[in-house]
């Protein structure tokens, strides 16, 4: 296994409970990969970037539960939306089954005109009808989110305070840029299948420590972790891996060899006649990156009691309480933007930001300071506390861009070369870059070496079922 990743994880932990010996290696210090945190020199724990998960996340919510981790995330039944203007707005369940279950609090949902609802509703109604699967937005060439939503007739408001507000976090791109298959899929499975597919989860602790059985299973099951081990090489004999290298000249084999690793990083390993000869790999630079910026404030005091809050028409999106969702902590700055040095942090704030092609060039301190005001801006308590210190972090490879037909470029986990499997979002999953789609990709990979092998089994969990009146009339 190579990359200890959500993919590589979720690969590594099948295969081990299925009887395999699993050997993973990793080229970092820790395992997570992307959707992990790190210590800053004060001892504060730090995400790498914010993740949550869905209630229509099966599969993720499987991982969790093989490793241990189910009660490290917490389910949120409320949304909440603030605008410039100071409007509110809530999105949760009432009473009514799907897919009415989101009715009352949407026709309350003040950012919002009659004429954006009536708009947004005759959309619903279109993704419902059809299934998650309206004509018109399944050629290999795909169509955008933006062109599909114009097409249907919605309002630069509903645009841009609803559709946009979800989807640019949910997929990490703007809306001119991402193939409609995969925002529909969103409203389809998260907001109108099932009453439960909104519900968001957000870990309660470190995004690292979610990991922390990985390792502990694995090795119990008679495998091996080995950490700052990135490898270097692979050696092709006869259309097969034969074995793969490592630093100072060290090789490894094995029965089968999962790649789950950034789609460059596989294709700057794979020889170029291998990469040459196989459609699935001479198209990978096809598939681009998009980025994600996490800002991170630490207060001398209390400036929201919400768990986390959607930011309207600002460059910041999602405001998260990680002092309300880790538990109160306090730590002395020793940062350099701190304002107040010897100041104590009452409460940590994470702000993040999806797509934020805007942001890759900009300096450190012009972020701060652009995400102060806007944070004053919605939140009044802010404006009058001192920010103790704030850092930026810059992940200009987030995650892969889910570009009108980019799954034309997508491989699937099984190749033609023997031995040789893939993993990871990037991958053929019937999913955007996800938390999801990445376990998913691990489960799928797991799947056809056990296949291949003879022994096949299965761990990919189905989606969430609809309920509700939807499940009287949902194509099957």
């Amino acid at each position: 296994m190579i990359g200890g990743g959500l993919a590589g994880l979720a690969a590594g932990v099948a295969l081990a409970e299925s009887g395999w010996r699993v050997r993973l290696f990793e080229q970092r210090p820790f395992l997570g990969g992307r959707a992990t945190s790190y210590v800053l020199p004060d001892g504060e724990h730090v995400d790498n970037c914010q993740h949550v998960t869905l209630g229509c996340c099966t599969n993720l919510d499987d991982f969790y539960r093989r490793v241990g981790s189910t009660n490290k995330v917490k389910f949120f039944d409320r949304l909440l939306f603030l605008d410039p203007q100071g409007r509110r707005g809530e999105m949760e369940a009432g009473f009514l089954p799907a897919p009415f279950h989101m009715t009352g609090s949407f026709a309350k949902f003040a950012p919002l005109s009659l004429a954006d609802k009536i708009a947004i509703g005759r959309v619903m109604l279109t993704i419902l009808r059809t299934s998650g699967k309206p004509s018109g937005v399944d050629s290999p060439a795909g169509i955008s989110m933006l062109e599909w939503l114009r097409q249907q007739r919605q309002t630069q408001r509903a645009i841009d305070r609803f559709w946009r507000v979800v989807l640019v976090s949910a997929l990490d791109e703007e809306l001119e840029q991402t193939d409609a298959r995969f925002g529909i899929d969103v409203f389809w499975k998260a907001f109108l299948c099932n009453s439960r597919g909104y519900r968001m989860g957000v870990p309660i602790v470190p995004l690292a420590e979610l990991y922390d059985g990985c390792r502990a299973f694995i090795e119990k099951k008679g495998g091996e972790v080995t950490l700052r081990s990135p490898v270097r090489a692979i050696k092709f004999e006869n259309n097969c891996v034969a074995a793969v290298s490592f630093d100072n000249n060290r090789e490894e084999s094995a029965d089968a060899y999962v790649f789950a690793v950034p789609h460059d990083t596989f294709a700057e390993i794979l020889p170029p006649e291998i990469a040459l000869a196989d459609p699935a790999f001479r198209n990978l630079d096809k598939i681009l990156d998009a980025p994600i910026t996490g800002v991170h404030f630490w207060f001398d005091r209390e400036v929201t009691s919400e768990p986390f809050i959607t930011l309207l028409d600002t460059t910041v999106q999602w405001v998260f309480n990680k002092t309300a969702l880790f538990g109160p902590t306090s730590a002395s700055s020793k940062d350099g933007d701190a304002k107040s040095p010897t100041a104590i942090a009452k409460q940590y704030l994470q702000l993040v930001i999806s797509a934020s092609y805007d942001l890759l060039q900009k300096p450190r301190q012009e972020i701060i300071d652009l995400c102060l005001k806007e944070v004053r801006q919605a939140l009044p308590a802010a404006r009058d506390a001192n920010l103790v210190k704030a850092t930026v972090i810059k992940e200009a490879a987030a995650t892969f861009s889910p570009q009108p037909g980019v799954d034309r470029w997508r491989p699937t986990q099984q190749t033609s070369v023997n031995k040789l499997y893939l993993a990871g979002d990037w991958t053929a999953t019937g999913w955007p870059a996800t938390m999801e789609g990445a376990v998913r990709s691990g489960y799928l990979a797991a799947e056809a070496v056990t296949r291949i092998a003879g022994e096949p089994k299965q761990f990919l969990r189905p989606d969430l079922g609809a309920n509700g009146f939807v499940s009287l009339w949902a194509k099957k």
